[in-house]
């Protein structure tokens, strides 16, 4: 009878592993799942109350499927890095995603979400970090249920890549709104820096205990150079605000010492850094093709960045000539360059300790290791 039980045993395991390549395919890792805000939201705020919505055109010009939900004219920045690993499908929004196709992965991101719970509160509903933790805490059961065993699904989970993009909704929407705020006048810029990562911290070693081993962490972009800033701050529609982008480059600082302490802490898992703003930063380079860096392809009012893309507005023709898509989003041009330069570092200052590539490569460890944190998680 025990041996019998045994290989009825095998059996299933070796049938769930087949389960795991079908849906994994060719890709260089099986599994990519996404967490953040509105640079990566792929549609799941259409389901919410909130005026941070683009689930109509012209967002989607020129993404295959049209009108997703995503905040740009095209593919964002995850979606360049998910087809570069290989995959061939566009990861699917958290509130649409079913059965084992789940065990791709998944993209929680949301428009106006924060690594603070009150961050976005302005625009109506939004799945803040905490939240999209708790959505993937419930997943990773789901994924257990799948595959009808606790270690097998954390094996298969170390192998994922996970990239988080989340933060800039602290300063854009809550610590430069202190009329609806209150953080601007309790934290300095170097307090507020140091608050959001001491959470972030927390929230990234949640992920951790949910199985997650290679972990990319996004740094903020130049927020003091959107057309939103220029047209409410800057006095001749092009000089950057750099109070902005000062505060946002002390969270970039701190983020950087985060990963060194994540991979000196958590020695069975790899963290990167990519480092969003010295990337867009140097798109100022001719040979990138991007001309026009202060006015929105879409919107209205001064930089066209006072309002938002509005329904059936009609963009500007040369879209590729365009970093902005809308008053805060990058286009599709600018996600593809930064995708790409995440995913294979054209310069030792795009990624660090490695690219995107190198940490899909990286071989996972035994899965003793991660079952051992996992059991304080999940029972």
């Amino acid at each position: 009878m025990t041996s019998l039980w045994w290989v009825i045993s095998l059996a299933t395991i070796i049938s769930r592993r087949q389960q795991i390549r079908a849906i994994g395919g060719e890709t260089q890792v099986p599994c990519y799942f996404i967490l953040g805000d509105s640079l990566a939201d792929p549609g799941n705020n259409n389901f919410l109350v909130t005026t941070a919505k683009a689930n109509y055109l012209p967002y989607g010009d020129d993404f295959p499927l049209g009108a997703t939900g995503r905040f740009c004219n095209g593919r964002t920045t995850p979606d360049v890095i998910g087809q570069l690993l290989g995959f061939t499908n566009y990861i699917p929004p958290y509130a649409t995603a079913s059965g084992p196709t789940i065990l791709k992965g998944v993209n929680y991101a949301s428009g106006g979400a924060g690594i603070r719970n009150e961050t976005g509160r302005n625009l109506g509903d939004r799945i803040t970090m905490d939240e999209q933790l708790r959505d993937h805490g419930n997943l990773v059961q789901q994924i257990i249920n799948i595959l009808g065993d606790k270690d097998l699904a954390y094996n298969h989970l170390q192998k994922c890549i996970y990239y988080v993009d989340i933060g800039s909704n602290d300063y854009i929407n809550n610590y430069f709104m202190p009329t609806l705020y209150p953080t601007s006048s309790i934290y300095t810029p170097e307090q507020f820096a140091d608050a959001l990562i001491q959470q972030y911290s927390q929230q990234i070693r949640t992920l951790y205990k949910y199985g997650a081993r290679k972990v990319a962490l996004t740094g903020l972009g130049a927020i003091g150079c959107t057309p939103n800033a220029l047209a409410l701050y800057s006095s001749d529609g092009s000089s950057c605000i750099e109070s902005m982008d000062a505060a946002v480059q002390l969270f970039n600082i701190q983020l950087q010492c985060l990963v060194d302490e994540l991979n000196t802490d958590l020695t069975d898992a790899n963290f990167i850094y990519l480092n969003a703003y010295d990337v867009s930063d140097e798109l100022v380079n001719p040979s990138y093709g991007i001309k026009v860096f202060n006015i929105a392809c879409c919107g209205g009012g001064k930089n066209n960045g006072e309002i938002t893309c509005l329904p059936l507005q009609i963009p500007c023709q040369n879209r590729s000539a365009y970093y902005f898509w809308d008053r805060f989003h990058p286009s599709e041009a600018v996600n593809r360059i930064v995708g790409s330069r995440y995913y294979a570092a054209q310069s030792s200052s795009d990624a660090y300790p490695m690219d995107i590539r190198s940490l899909a490569a990286l071989e996972p460890l035994e899965i003793t290791k991660v079952v051992a944190s996992a059991n304080n998680v999940i029972t």
